[in-house]
């Protein structure tokens, strides 16, 4: 049961250009953010007011050229940034995760009518969101399409179909389809999601990441442009040799629920009225053990933000090294799909020991409804399982003894 809207609209927060990394304007957005994220996933009230606020600030425009309207930023200052948002609300961070990757592979392409029109509707406050899984398709994540199907409409198309994983889409202004074209190959629509016809289900029932809006989409009969379909074939179409940006874009959210825990901790700590009978200190932030504890998620946090950034400098070298030719842009990329890869493994794990040691800080009490302080495992174990650590262990540890190349779709 989803309950009625929260009303977050706060006019003391003033947006006159997209916003940048060191935006006074965005860290105020993040802490307005904060302030209702626990209660949010509690109860599941989905942030449809907090994305208008994002549309308004522009953030989604983060790394699209000055020159074009954006801000401008590198990867390592939006991974920054995604790390700020995932403290806040990694809710919110994961909806805006496939507005992102798909903005980066526009960003990624040749300048075409058609992709400087969609950028322009990113810097104008658009909100990009995918719709890519079907059940049918017993290997996940290597981008087959099994019934989502063009048919052609006079000078266009129709589309029907459904996806499973629709991740944003719920509150997007465009959808970005994996679909199958008559010859069967398959292609990309990037589509209105208000367009009649695509129908977008709050099904999603997971126990963690609950308001992501992850759920089923459904197209029936959608009219489908032509200059809205991207084909293999296409030269505007991206066609790097990895999509790295959504894999680390998880492990970032992952670091700042880290810094999530870590306030809790503190708070917990100074707010705790009493302390066992056996512990050393009569309050218990003079505990040694709770400092201990609470020292050590501060240590995870930083290890957690060092490792996403230094995955996200990688990042930053292949943007240089597209301009050097694609054996260089090859080589560069597969030193950002690895660095992605391995920082997923290390942050992961510290994320989820950080969560349960909020546990150890607070006792029993801590486990209370109220305070949802399991959120935090919750969430990370969801965006963790996205991306299986075992299969991202097993290319690195190949690539490493035998020179084998990471795989080229999906996580990597």
């Amino acid at each position: 049961m989803v309950n009625s809207l929260e009303k977050v609209s706060n006019p003391t927060i003033k947006f006159s250009a997209p916003v940048t990394a060191n935006s006074p304007e965005l860290q105020q957005l993040f802490n307005f953010i904060a302030l209702g994220a626990a209660s949010r996933d509690r109860d599941r009230v989905l942030p449809f007011d907090i994305v208008e606020l994002i549309r308004h600030s522009r953030l989604g425009a983060l790394r699209i050229p000055v020159s074009e309207g954006g801000s401008g930023s590198s990867a390592r200052e939006l991974f920054e940034v995604v790390i700020r948002l995932g403290e806040a609300d990694p809710n919110v961070a994961h909806i805006v995760r496939n507005h992102f990757s798909v903005t980066e592979r526009i960003l990624r392409s040749q300048r075409s009518e058609r992709n400087r029109r969609w950028l322009k509707a990113v810097v104008d406050g658009a909100i990009i969101g995918l719709a890519s899984t079907e059940l049918e398709v017993k290997r996940a994540g290597g981008g087959a399409v099994a019934n989502t199907k063009l048919t052609p409409d006079n000078d266009g198309y129709r589309l029907n179909g459904t996806k499973y994983y629709s991740t944003g889409s719920l509150y997007a202004d465009l959808i970005f389809v994996r679909v199958l074209a008559p010859d069967d190959t398959v292609a990309i629509a990037l589509l209105p999601t208000k367009r009649e016809g695509i129908e977008l289900v709050d099904d999603w029932d997971g126990f963690g990441q609950r308001l992501t809006g992850t759920g089923t989409t459904t197209f029936t009969n959608v009219r489908v442009e032509t200059d809205e379909v991207f084909f293999d074939t296409d030269k505007d179409k991206d066609n790097s040799p990895y999509n790295i940006v959504p894999q680390l874009f998880l492990t970032a959210i992952n670091a700042g629920i880290i810094r999530s825990v870590l306030e809790d901790a503190k708070k917990l700590v100074h707010t705790r009225p009493r302390t066992f009978y056996h512990s050393t200190a009569e309050r218990a932030a003079d505990d040694p053990l709770l400092q201990q504890t609470v020292g050590q998620i501060a240590a995870n946090a930083f290890a957690a933000e060092a490792i996403v950034l230094q995955a996200a400098d990688a990042l930053d070298r292949l943007d240089v090294a597209r301009s050097q030719g694609e054996d260089s842009e090859t080589a560069a990329a597969l030193e950002a799909s690895l660095s992605a890869a391995k920082a997923k493994l290390i942050v992961d794990d510290l994320t989820l020991r950080s969560a349960t040691l909020l546990f150890e800080v607070g006792g029993a009490s801590t486990t209370k409804q109220s305070h949802n302080f399991d959120r935090h495992w919750r969430n990370a174990r969801t965006l963790a399982s996205h991306n299986p650590a075992h299969f991202k262990a097993r290319a690195i540890g190949d690539y490493e003894i035998n020179g084998t190349p990471l795989p080229t779709r999906g996580f990597f």
